[in-house]
């Protein structure tokens, strides 16, 4: 189990997409066909017993920015699991739609 699903106070809500329903409707849901889950599991990672079902899917790598309004804001998609938004390439986006506070 992972260690932030013990605390019992995160400051944020925590959800899981085992069926991957909020993938496939953001777009970012994809297939991964019969070579690419025996490659998965001979790496030890059990696909199905990780979502519960056998669907074969993962989602492509995301970060999304959404509003209070559940408008999605910013969004960075990479299928490249390896690349990931720099930092400030994240805050830049965020200042943009979060005034700053001044003291």
């Amino acid at each position: 189990m992972l260690a932030s699903l013990k605390v019992e106070d995160l400051g944020y809500e925590l959800y899981s997409d085992r069926s991957m329903e909020a993938a496939r409707a953001f777009g970012i849901a994809f297939q991964l066909d019969a070579e690419a889950v025996k490659r998965y599991e001979g790496f030890g990672i059990d696909l199905e017993a990780a979502a519960g079902r056998a669907h074969h899917q993962l989602p492509v790598p995301s970060v999304f920015l959404v509003g209070k309004g559940g408008e999605i804001l910013w969004v960075y998609s990479n299928e490249d699991y390896r690349v990931r938004p720099e930092n400030e390439a994240l805050l830049e986006a965020a200042r943009k739609f979060v005034p700053e506070k001044r003291p």
